[in-house]
C-alpha cells in the first residue's frame, strides 16, 4: 500500500525583489536519496546569502539540491534513504543543507548531518553552522591563526562576526572589530573581543594601527568586499592575510600589487556553499572535532538576535538588512 504523506509548509517567491515578495505556501516533502535525511525542520537560521538569493543577486550552484532559500537547520530526522548508517527517524540533528531550510522538511546530506549535543534548543543549534563552520575555517584553515597573533574582524555584530571573535578569543589572539553602533561596540567587548572601532565614525585604517601601537594585524576578516581593499592591506603587518569572505560592499577594489609583493601579504577567499560536497563534509568533521565539545560545554555559543515564526520571514528579512540585529535570526517552525 502506498502511503500518502502530508504536504509541508515552505517558503518560496514571486520572482526575485524585496521581502515582500516571499510567500509562504503548501509543496510536497522532499523523498531522500540514498545517502540523505529528511530532516522535520523546527529551526532555520537566516544567512546574508539568503538576501541576496532573494533578490536575484545568488546564482546557484549549478547542482543545487533545491532553489528553495535556507541553508542551515535543526530539526529531527523524518526519514532515511537506503544507504544511510549512521542516523535514526525520530533523531535530533542540526547542520548545513544545501537550499530548502525555509520548510518544514528538507533534504540533509549523511555526512553534513550533526547530531545535537544533549540539553540544545534547535534555535540555537540552527545558529551554529554557517557562523562556526566560517569563523573555524576562514580564520583557523586558512588564516592560520594562533596564539599571540591579532586580528581584525568587520561586521564584529554579524552572527559570522560573533563567532569570529569567539573562535579567535579561544585560539589565544588579540581581537579587534568593527561595528556601526556603540550598542554592538559594548556587547563584541563582552564576548572577549579587545577593541573596537566605529564605522560610522573612525576609520580603521587610523585607529587600528594607534590600538596596535602602530604594528598592525596577522589577520583581517573581511565581509564587505572590495570597498574596503586597500585599507585593509594597510593595516595588516608583514605576513599577514587578508580574508575575504564577503561582498556586502561591491565586487570591486583597487589593489596595489607592489604593496603584495614588497611586504609578502596574502589574499584568500572563502565560501562555504560552493564547495563540493566531500570539501563540505571535511569542514563538517574539521567543526565536530575542533568546536562542537567547545559549544557543548558553553566555552563558546552562538548569538542569537530574534526569532520569528516561519510565516513571518518577510520581517525576519528585513531585520536582518536594517543592520540593526546583533548575531543570528531564526525562523521557528
Amino acid at each position: 500500500m502506498r502511503i500518502i504523506e502530508a504536504p509541508m509548509r515552505a517558503i518560496t517567491q514571486d520572482g526575485p525583489g524585496g521581502p515582500e515578495v516571499l510567500r509562504l505556501c503548501e509543496l510536497p516533502r522532499p523523498v531522500p536519496g540514498p545517502r540523505q535525511l529528511r530532516v522535520r525542520v523546527r529551526a532555520s537560521a537566516l544567512n546574508r546569502g539568503d538576501l541576496l538569493q532573494r533578490s536575484g543577486r545568488y546564482p546557484l550552484p549549478p547542482d543545487v539540491a533545491s532553489p528553495l532559500i535556507g541553508v542551515e537547520v535543526a530539526g529531527e530526522v523524518e526519514a532515511i534513504g537506503a544507504e544511510v548508517r549512521g542516523f535514526q527517524p525520530g533523531q535530533r540533528v542540526f547542520g548545513l543543507v544545501d537550499g530548502g531550510g525555509y520548510a518544514e522538511a528538507c533534504l540533509m546530506e549523511e555526512g553534513m548531518a550533526i547530531p545535537m549535543p544533549p540539553g540544545w534548543s534547535f534555535v540555537n543549534a540552527a545558529a551554529v553552522p554557517e557562523a562556526f563552520f566560517t569563523a573555524h575555517e576562514a580564520l583557523v584553515e586558512l588564516g592560520g591563526l594562533r596564539a599571540g597573533q591579532s586580528i581584525l574582524i568587520h561586521a564584529g555584530g554579524s552572527g559570522v562576526g560573533t563567532a569570529c571573535i569567539q573562535v579567535a578569543r579561544a585560539v589565544g589572539a588579540r581581537v579587534f572589530f568593527t561595528v556601526s553602533t556603540e550598542e554592538k561596540l559594548r556587547r563584541c567587548l563582552a564576548l572577549g573581543a579587545e577593541a573596537g572601532v566605529l564605522r560610522t565614525g573612525q576609520d580603521f585604517a587610523q585607529e587600528v594601527p594607534r590600538l596596535t601601537q602602530g604594528a598592525g594585524v596577522d589577520v583581517v576578516a573581511d565581509f564587505v568586499g572590495g570597498a574596503a581593499l586597500a585599507r585593509n592591506l594597510s593595516v595588516l603587518k608583514f605576513g599577514g592575510s587578508l580574508l575575504l569572505l564577503g561582498v556586502l560592499d561591491g565586487m570591486e577594489g583597487a589593489l596595489d600589487v607592489r604593496q603584495v609583493i614588497l611586504r609578502r601579504l596574502q589574499l584568500r577567499g572563502m565560501s562555504l556553499r560552493p564547495l563540493p560536497l566531500e570539501e563540505k563534509v571535511a569542514v563538517t568533521r574539521r567543526f565536530r572535532e575542533r568546536w562542537l565539545p567547545e559549544l557543548a560545554v558553553g566555552r563558546v555559543r552562538p548569538v542569537i538576535d530574534s526569532t520569528f515564526p516561519l510565516e513571518r520571514v518577510a520581517d525576519a528579512h528585513r531585520r536582518m538588512e536594517s543592520n540593526a540585529s546583533f548575531g543570528k535570526l531564526v525562523l521557528e517552525l
